[in-house]
């Protein structure tokens, strides 16, 4: 049986054999990754995947030592991202500390960080390495990732889709914006959490895209009733136009109407 696994808070859900481990959705698992060994939570169960062949198999069901034991890791992890942030201060590197993640075995140490340019961290690395005496990587990360891994709501009021079941986040463009009539709100009412635009605005940008096909664009002269007027308004979804004719009358109508 395959399942996804949550094992780093900014990462994506990974695939894993869970072997002969009866597990359910919320359990914790121990399971190996490049670092060493991780514990890691169930996320989805019977996942579909063409081979098995390259799926690291889980390890073993996590037991109430090793969940105690990750709780305190994560006790650690508050200490330790003070340090790290007053280490970047100190350094005045431009970036921002946005996570940090003690491996279950103690090891290492993984900080995630948002920059809008490469930064030279070397001396920040040695300095954390020195202080922890653990081995450090500090691992850089998109704004869109923090949210999905800090989590929230959206102005919706539901749960943020890169959090809910968003597995993969989606480029969104203000193309995606501008053709479903939203461009002109400002880039405060179409940004998520994550100060990027929303995910939600790609969902439908490719039926909107078809749907413009047979629109006229704003602006166009074309006759009603063998009357001249002039393209106004566009309502995509409805598939009509509000036209204004010679005399300052408007009209909305069905864009089968036009010639």
């Amino acid at each position: 049986m395959i399942v996804n696994l949550k094992i780093f808070p900014w990462n994506g859900s990974v695939m894993y054999d869970s072997g002969n481990w009866n597990l359910e959705v919320g359990d914790m698992v121990i399971v190996n990754v490049d670092s060493g060994t991780e514990i890691a939570t169930v996320e989805e169960i019977n996942i579909e995947t063409e081979t098995k062949k390259d799926i690291l198999k889980i390890i073993r069901k996590a037991t109430s030592v090793d969940i105690g034991a990750a709780e305190k890791n994560n006790q650690k992890c508050v200490e330790i991202i003070k340090t790290c942030r007053n280490l970047v201060k100190e350094n005045k590197l431009p970036m921002k500390i946005v996570d940090v993640h003690l491996s279950f075995d103690g090891g290492k140490i993984i900080f995630s960080f948002i920059a809008e340019s490469r930064i030279d961290f070397r001396a920040l690395v040695k300095s954390l390495s020195r202080n922890f005496q653990r081995s450090v990587r500090l691992h850089q990360i998109g704004s869109r990732d923090e949210a999905k891994g800090k989590g929230g709501f959206g102005v919706c009021g539901c749960q943020l889709c890169c959090v809910k079941f968003l597995k993969d986040l989606p480029s969104v463009t203000t193309e995606d914006a501008r053709v479903q009539q939203m461009g002109h709100r400002g880039s405060e009412r179409i940004s998520g959490l994550c100060g990027r635009l929303k995910c939600c605005l790609g969902f439908e940008s490719e039926q909107y895209r078809e749907l413009l096909k047979n629109m006229p664009n704003v602006g166009k002269a074309v006759k009603v009733d063998g009357k001249k007027c002039a393209v106004t308004e566009i309502d995509t979804l409805s598939q009509k136009v509000t036209v204004k004719f010679e005399d300052g009358n408007r009209k909305k109508i069905s864009i089968e109407d036009l010639k």
